[in-house]
């Protein structure tokens, strides 16, 4: 199996993992505890939109910021443990939902809450090749996706018996393999320095806890649902 490591774009036509780990990620895998599905939106509006059309909660953000009108931000400490009679949750962020637009793959949702269990669901989904896509912030590269990334493609790594790593997907892993470090740099990466000061420390250092859930979202016909 051929296993490599992209940003912003997948090089996959069969499996892509996309990864923005602070936080649209994390909020997706957790957000699956309380909903049935996710729809990701490209633009506030079109989340206006849809939920006057479909009912569900909104949820979502510009760089960082909830938007005013919002149900909830892209918070994954405000959802993980969300009691609510929707089944709907319509989702807008900065960076993962606008990955996903252009993904022509079969996609699940990764990050360091779900690392090893979207690795395994990644495996049993993929015929050739699995691309682990990092969302970055802007068009930038983003330390805390490449570092989520070597989590998913270690475990990936564990459970193929022939994997092809490309050497950026080894570097990934080797960088993801200090458990203290790689917390040290979450915590001071520029991404999780600007949700601090917005006061979501929570949600940073929810992000950066390692496989603490087995939920995998799976990106089908415009949907985000529990892959199972």
């Amino acid at each position: 199996m051929k296993v490599t490591l992209s940003f912003e774009e997948s090089s996959s036509g069969d499996v892509s993992i996309m990864v923005d780990a602070l936080r649209a990620s994390t909020t997706i895998t957790l957000a699956l505890n309380s909903f049935k599905r996710i729809i990701p939106c490209f633009t506030p509006e079109e989340a206006i939109a849809l939920k006057e059309k479909t009912g569900g909660m909104l949820a979502g953000e510009r760089n960082g910021k909830r938007l005013e009108g919002f149900d909830i931000g892209n918070s994954p400490s405000a959802i993980k443990d969300l009691k609510t009679s929707e089944d709907t949750l319509i989702l807008t962020t900065s960076n993962g939902t606008r990955i996903l637009e252009n993904m022509n793959s079969k996609v699940l949702v990764g990050s360091m809450v779900n690392a090893e269990a979207v690795g395994e669901k990644s495996i049993q989904l993929a015929e050739e090749h699995i691309d682990v896509v990092m969302a970055g912030v802007k068009g930038e590269f983003a330390i805390e996706d490449f570092l989520a990334a070597g989590e998913i493609l270690y475990w990936i790594n564990e459970n193929l018996d022939e994997c092809k790593l490309s050497e950026y997907a080894k570097s990934a892993i080797l960088a993801s393999r200090d458990y203290e470090l790689v917390k040290e740099a979450f915590l001071n990466s520029r991404t999780a320095k600007r949700l601090i000061e917005l006061g979501y420390t929570d949600d940073v250092e929810l992000s950066v806890m390692r496989n603490i859930t087995d939920n995998v979202a799976i990106y089908q016909d415009n949907e985000l649902t529990l892959y199972r």
